[in-house]
């Protein structure tokens, strides 16, 4: 394919994950999950879910391995999934900081 860039451009572009595969939209559309649970750091630590952060955390790591072990490797892939692994770590962190008569990491409440 001859195109009028660069070749540092065109070699990004024609890249086995660049912009024209999936491998590189759906990564890059992760981010907004990554974002959203990001934004849901001012939320207060007593309404966040325990296993919803479980679930995206372990997600996170799991796919991260699995972004360095695949052809091609995908960095972008592999980057959104730390991040979100850390943002999810981080809300399990706030949540178990959560005093008991809050409802603690569980969200069950002492009387």
């Amino acid at each position: 394919m001859a195109l009028p860039w660069p070749t540092s451009v065109r070699s990004i572009l024609l890249h086995p994950a660049g912009p024209f595969t999936i491998f590189f939209w759906a990564p890059t559309f992760k981010w907004l999950i990554t974002a959203a649970n990001v934004k849901d750091f001012e939320k207060p630590a007593e309404n966040i879910s325990p296993y919803q952060q479980f679930a995206i955390g372990c997600s996170g790591f799991i796919w991260t391995r699995y972004g360095f072990v695949i052809t091609p490797i995908n960095y972008n892939f592999s980057f959104v999934n730390f991040v979100m692994a850390l943002s999810a770590s981080y809300q399990l962190y706030r949540k178990s900081q959560v005093p008991a008569e809050k409802g603690g990491f569980w969200g069950t409440p002492k009387v």
